[in-house]
């Protein structure tokens, strides 16, 4: 349980529904012209070239979860009343990390740079919600593998920064996958460089 099980490359295709709901679409009540909608598939394609998404996780049997304070395996301690009645009587816990690589930051720059604000904004909303969907495919896969052992995932995840589980705690995350074997910064606020990296802890029943 000591290293994290690496997901390179993972292949998912762009959540086209949701990166619409991103930028401001709403199929009741927003029209979009062919022209529009053929614009903006475009760009979402382009923008889909331009990611390389990579994931980890690494899970750790439950030391102890007393309403407030979590001790995993290897060491790792958070103090979160929400978290501790989110994971609740799990007897595991799987960190996950998953980034979107520097390129598709690059490109957001550069059309930015050239006032092209149209691309750069579906260029973000791509991969925003592409990320969340390479968590979304990796808890399909850490499922896949619980399943063969009589266990299920939760099939919600909890974020550092949510209710009071302060983003500080995104760095002992962020150690433990290795992030920075891909390429992943962290700032001293505890942000994640390249922006479009998330990080995520999920309850394991059974």
């Amino acid at each position: 349980m000591g290293n994290p099980f690496i997901l390179e490359k993972i292949s998912i295709d762009p959540p086209r529904e949701k990166i619409y709901q991103r930028l401001g679409y709403k199929k009741s009540t927003t029209e979009i012209s062919a022209q529009q909608r053929t614009q903006t598939d475009r760009l979402i394609h382009e923008a889909s070239d331009l990611i390389s998404l990579n994931g980890m996780f690494l899970r750790l049997d439950i030391h102890l979860n007393d309403g407030e304070k979590i001790l995993l395996a290897n060491h790792l301690n958070f103090t979160s009343k929400k978290l501790a009645a989110f994971l609740g009587d799990c007897r595991e816990a799987v960190l996950m990390g998953a980034t979107a690589g520097q390129a598709i930051m690059d490109a957001i720059k550069d059309k930015t740079g050239r006032n092209d604000l149209s691309a750069a904004v579906v260029y973000d909303a791509a991969a925003s919600e592409m990320v969340d969907g390479a968590l979304d495919w990796m808890m399909g896969y850490i499922n896949r593998i619980l399943r063969r052992e009589g266990k299920i995932l939760l099939p919600r995840r909890f974020s550092a920064g949510y209710a009071d589980f302060l983003l500080e705690n995104q760095k002992t995350i962020y150690d433990s996958l290795h992030m920075k074997n891909f390429g992943v910064k962290i700032s001293r606020t505890f942000i994640l460089i390249p922006e479009k990296s998330v990080t995520a802890i999920g309850g394991i029943r059974g």
